[in-house]
């Protein structure tokens, strides 16, 4: 890999943590166990569609346990780091798979509900360790919210970002 296009990789990682983080604090709505909905998603599917799965992992995992630490949420940081690192490798790698076989809008669907899955799947387990499995259950519906928007947002975003990153 050249200089040059390491560099670019650098900073569109570091610009997406940055806004991963934004995103996820400009809304939150608080959710029943301590934690939050946001839109914080959308950017950590976007991550993992335009990097490659280090890149991607990191940029999703820190802009989201950022946003955690400082929103007075630190307990959850290491957990969320985590989480969103892995939705952002399964966006990565199952859109992949899928765009060699399918269009581009279905690879992106597909993989952005297996990673949103994951994400709720795995607030569940965080959740469950720390409060019980049966009080964890009541933020599933929250997470599937909170999921089905980031899809859903993260798509428009990824048509968005693909033509500005096109032209440089």
């Amino acid at each position: 890999m050249n200089e040059n296009n390491k560099t670019k990789k650098i900073v569109v990682a570091a610009m997406l943590a940055a806004l991963t983080c934004v995103a996820t604090m400009i809304i939150k709505i608080p959710s029943p166990l301590k934690g939050y909905l946001n839109l914080g998603d959308c950017v950590v599917l976007l991550a993992g569609w335009m990097l490659s799965p280090g890149y991607g992992f990191l940029a999703a995992g820190l802009g989201s346990a950022l946003a955690d630490i400082f929103s007075g949420y630190l307990l959850y940081a290491p957990a969320t780091f985590v989480i969103k690192g892995l939705m952002a490798i399964i966006a990565y790698y199952v859109y992949e798979i899928l765009y060699k076989k399918v269009k581009n809008s279905i690879s992106r669907i597909v993989s952005g509900i297996l990673a949103e899955t994951v994400m709720v799947l795995g607030y569940f387990l965080f959740e469950g360790v720390l409060y019980g499995f049966g009080p964890s259950v009541v933020n599933i519906p929250a997470n599937t919210v909170q999921g089905i928007a980031g899809l859903i947002l993260g798509c428009v975003l990824a048509r968005i970002f693909y033509r500005m990153f096109r032209k440089m």
